[in-house]
């Protein structure tokens, strides 16, 4: 029997990096040796610290419902931060607390857009980008990022692609899955563009604890767009916190009250010790976080000079984040059959650039969230593969 689901289903779409893990899992269970560079989730784990925060609010009986919206503690700890490493100034009442940042996405989409309206989304992009936009009903608008632009925004191409049906634009930085990096110009650029147009943005600020020199601005610090900003963020990647699910948006009061209400109609409320656990994450030793980003300073250094020492593929040094997005089009090869034959052939697991847009076509998505010694193995292994090619 064919079940007989919504037709709004079909916009939506997996997410290519989990499925690769699988096939990867599948062969290490054959006793295949597997590197894996496929996932983005950092290799260190939750800071003690938070762990107790998170057991003492446990044994203090804090493990019931929460407001939808989430704990008052917790969003006065989140207005704290980004005060003080974004410079967004912000309160509690344009803070909603999500189980996951995937959930910012999803809500943005179901609260500003509907069918007819335009969203103008980074591709090479993260692929629920897309598949959020089309399940809203609204019209994907891919904003291609370029190598020969450093994966940056083409500020004209963008401003054409722009138009009275325009409701959201998308924008990741540093961005997955390039670890490219909008600059301040760029953002200034975008912000000058939308301005009383009545076009709001995402602005996924995921990684921007991971970013290796100078910081650019968060959108929202622009004179007068931080009402038409919506940020995305949580602590997946920064605290190492990818499996606690929390996330939060940051946004102007109403249309915090709306995400409120989306809220209370699906999760309801996120975790509550684990709510309790981010004000430590926050408010505690930023110590561990250092460490992990200057670990992933050394690894990137150490894969870029690596990957452009093997013939045939070239890569760009990211900003951010912690992939790296090489070139690999001179072997003639689908970024699908190379990363494939890759997993197959090789033993490392990487993404497709396609998983992420069509404008990924030819190039491979390695996350460097692995030990050193593991990514000069996967280095050794790819070397070997790219010259029986």
């Amino acid at each position: 029997m064919k079940n007989q689901v919504a037709e709004r289903m079909s916009g939506l779409h997996d997410e290519a990096a989990f499925q690769i893990l699988a096939q990867a899992n599948e062969l290490e269970a054959q006793g295949k040796s597997i590197i894996h560079l496929e996932i983005g989730q950092p290799d260190f784990n939750t800071p003690g610290n938070i762990i107790e925060a998170a057991y003492k609010a446990m044994k203090e009986g804090k493990t019931g419902y929460t407001p939808s919206q989430g704990i008052v503690p917790l969003r006065e700890a989140i207005a704290e931060y980004a005060g003080n490493y974004k410079k967004v100034k912000t309160d509690a009442s344009e803070i909603v607390v999500t189980p996951g940042a995937k959930a910012v996405m999803f809500f943005t989409m179901l609260m500003l857009t509907q069918e007819g309206d335009e969203v103008i989304y980074p591709n090479p992009g993260y692929p629920i980008y897309d598949s959020v936009i089309k399940f809203s009903g609204a019209k994907p608008v891919p904003m291609p990022l370029l190598e020969k632009n450093g994966f940056r925004v083409d500020i004209k191409k963008l401003e054409q692609d722009i138009n009275s049906r325009t409701k959201v634009i998308i924008i990741n930085n540093p961005c997955n899955p390039t670890g490219g990096m909008l600059l301040k110009d760029d953002i200034y650029a975008i912000a000058e563009m939308v301005r009383d147009k009545g076009i709001y943005i995402l602005s996924d600020e995921i990684y921007d604890r991971l970013i290796f020199g100078e910081k650019p601005p968060s959108i929202a610090t622009v004179p007068g767009m931080k009402d038409w900003t919506i940020i995305l963020d949580g602590f997946s990647k920064t605290y190492s916190m990818t499996g606690w699910r929390l996330g939060y948006g940051i946004m102007n009061r109403e249309l915090a009250k709306h995400m409120s209400m989306l809220m209370v109609n699906s999760a309801a409320c996120a975790a509550s010790m684990t709510q309790w656990a981010a004000i430590e994450a926050l408010r505690g030793p930023q110590d561990e976080i250092v460490k992990m980003v200057c670990a992933f300073k050394e690894r990137r250094d150490y894969l870029i000079g690596a990957l452009n020492g093997i013939k045939g593929i070239q890569c760009l040094k990211p900003g951010g984040a912690f992939y790296v997005f090489p070139n690999i089009s001179s072997f003639g090869l689908s970024s699908d059959e190379f990363s494939r034959r890759l997993l197959e052939d090789a033993g490392v697991a990487a993404a497709s650039g396609t998983a992420f847009g069509n404008y990924g076509e030819g190039f491979i998505r390695f996350s460097y969230a692995n030990s050193l010694e593991n990514l000069k193995i996967a280095v050794d292994r790819l070397d070997t593969f790219c010259k029986r090619i």
